[in-house]
């Protein structure tokens, strides 16, 4: 991959070092063959960490979170009449730092392209139906043939292996399947699904530590590999002690809403005005909090000494801390407890929450330059790597960069015309 083919960097959205390092995966090239969610979050982690992604989409439609709007980041006035209704915000949320060929595979010309791209490629990924993936000849056996040492990672519901087979996987589907939902709300009222698409999220992570491990290996050896990630079984994994408690007890965990099952005080308590939640997850912390209240006897009493004690008496010690903690403000709570050094934090929104941690210094928020909606604001990855400054680049319109990744692949200028004459290529030009 040559320095001139990679994104780069847009202007004052990057914090650089004077000895920043070169990004950890500058040279690799993934063909993101991947849709909707868990494939495109691990390809835009991987993208922040400097990989080359090339995100392939169909001609006229993209990826189908360009359609899942509203709402949509709304262009700017000299793109209006061009642009409308604006780039869907999903869609804008895990596609930045990547380049946009449109191609239809039912085209020959197009697929073969597509298939050269996959073979000179560092990582494939996708989430194509079964079958699919075979018919268009972009299947791990025929790429290894190629490239033996490619990675690739095929992403699905419910996994290779699972009956019956080809089941569609969406989150709210897995997030039932896979107990997290039966987990979640209130002890009392109906299972509730997580706010946002946790188990895609999950898959997504899961792929992309699947993917470094095996382009370590690669690298060294020249092997590749051929990787599965469900998110039937990310999600399972991710319950981790609730999992090991059934599995030990042979007892379905119980919903406790948005307590703890297994350490108390954890929990949202109201306070006179707004609520926070405490998290006192050891005795030291438990009797720093005690403290902090101004409940002495609280500390003192033996039914709650210890935190399997606590446990055993919940409702008599929740009852104690929630009457107490109603009789004044959220502000004073958060300063006393903080202060103590008790776990604390207030139940905010989402662009509070945003506001807020920015504001503290927690670097959330990065802004790029999007050809259609101007000045776009963007939340960084979770991960930050003090030497090394994470390139930010708008997420691609549809079909932006398809002449340009073409001419990579060496195909002369005139069947790249072809191509876009007959709809087989789709080019946005960016004004």
């Amino acid at each position: 991959m040559s320095p001139s083919s990679h994104p780069s960097p847009e202007a004052g959205t990057a914090r650089p070092t004077p000895d920043a390092a070169p990004l950890p995966l500058a040279g690799v090239r993934i063909a993101d063959l991947s849709r909707v969610l868990a494939g495109p979050y691990a390809t835009m982690l991987l993208a922040d960490m400097g990989a080359e992604v090339v995100k392939v989409e169909q001609p006229g439609r993209g990826d189908d979170t360009r359609a899942w709007g509203p709402p949509y980041a709304e262009p700017t006035e000299e793109h209006r009449a061009a642009h409308s209704p604006g780039e869907a915000a999903y869609f804008l949320s895990v596609n930045r730092n990547k380049r946009s060929l449109a191609v239809d595979l039912k085209d020959p010309d197009g697929l073969a392209a597509v298939q050269d791209l996959c073979a000179t490629s560092d990582v494939v990924i996708q989430n194509f139906r079964p079958g699919v993936i075979d018919r268009l000849g972009l299947d791990h056996a025929r790429i290894s043939e190629r490239n033996p040492a490619v990675v690739y990672c095929s992403v699905s519901g419910f996994g290779p292996e699972h009956e019956p087979a080809g089941r569609p996987g969406f989150d709210i589907v897995v997030q039932a399947e896979s107990g997290l939902m039966a987990t979640t709300g209130p002890a009392e009222g109906p299972a509730s699904k997580v706010g946002v698409a946790l188990t895609d999220v999950l898959t997504g992570l899961n792929a992309a530590v699947g993917i470094l491990g095996a382009l370590m290996r690669a690298r060294v050896t020249g092997r590749g590999e051929d990787i599965s990630v469900s998110l039937i079984n990310s999600t399972l994994s991710s319950l981790v002690n609730l999992t090991q408690q059934a599995l030990v007890t042979g007892v379905e965990p119980a919903r406790v809403g948005n307590a703890h099952t297994t350490i108390v005080p954890y929990q949202v308590f109201p306070t006179a005005d707004a609520e926070i939640v405490v998290a006192a997850g050891n005795d030291a912390l438990y009797q720093r909090l005690c403290a902090a209240i101004e409940r002495p006897d609280l500390g003192e009493d033996p039914r709650y000494a210890t935190n399997p004690e606590r446990v055993a008496h919940r409702e008599e010690l929740v009852g104690e801390l929630t009457r107490t903690l109603t009789s004044r403000s959220a502000d004073h709570w958060m300063t006393a407890l903080v202060d103590a050094g008790v776990p604390v934090g207030r139940v905010r929104g989402v662009l509070d929450a945003l506001r807020t941690a920015d504001a503290a210094g927690d670097d959330v928020l990065r802004t790029v330059d999007h050809p259609t909606a101007g000045l776009l604001e963007q939340v960084r990855a979770g991960f930050r790597m003090a030497g090394t400054p994470v390139p930010m680049t708008a997420p691609p319109l549809l079909g932006q960069h398809s002449e340009e990744i073409l001419t990579e692949l060496g195909l002369a200028p005139d069947r790249i015309a072809a191509l876009v004459d007959r709809g087989a290529v789709h080019q946005t030009d960016v004004d």
